[in-house]
C-alpha cells in the first residue's frame, strides 16, 4: 500500500508493507513501514525489483548455510571434526553467509543504480 500517511494510516497499518510518500522526510508517519521522498517515486519499480532480488539472496543464504552446516554435521558425527576445529568453523560460517548477503545486495543495488 502506498499513501501519504495521514488519511491512509489505517490502510497502511493493515497492509503487508506500507510506504508513505512525503515531500519532507522529517514528517512523522508511524503507520508506515517505509518513507519515500516524492521525487523518488520514479524509482519505485526499481526498488520493488531490488526487494524481490534480495528475497532470492536471502533464500540462497539460507541454502548455503544449511549446506555448510550439513557437511559440518556429517564430519562431526563421523568423528572427523574435533570440537576445536568446529569452534573455529562456526564463526567462519556466520561471517561467510553475512559477506555473501552483503556483497550480493551491494552488487544488486549498483546494478539497479539505487545507490
Amino acid at each position: 500500500m502506498i499513501g501519504d500517511g495521514l488519511n491512509d494510516s489505517g490502510a497502511l497499518m493493515e497492509s503487508f508493507v506500507g510506504i508513505s510518500v512525503v515531500e519532507n522526510t522529517d514528517s512523522f508517519s508511524p503507520a508506515c513501514d517505509g518513507i519515500l521522498e516524492s521525487e523518488g517515486i520514479k524509482k519505485l519499480p526499481s526498488i520493488l525489483k531490488f526487494c524481490r532480488t534480495n528475497l532470492k539472496i536471502l533464500k540462497a543464504s539460507f541454502i548455503y548455510a544449511l549446506f555448510y552446516n550439513a557437511i559440518g554435521l556429517y564430519f562431526a558425527i563421523s568423528g572427523q571434526l574435533t570440537p576445536l576445529f568446529a569452534a573455529i568453523l562456526m564463526p567462519i560460517s556466520s561471517i561467510s553467509v553475512i559477506l555473501f548477503a552483503v556483497i550480493s545486495t551491494n552488487f544488486t543495488a549498483r546494478k539497479e543504480k539505487l545507490k
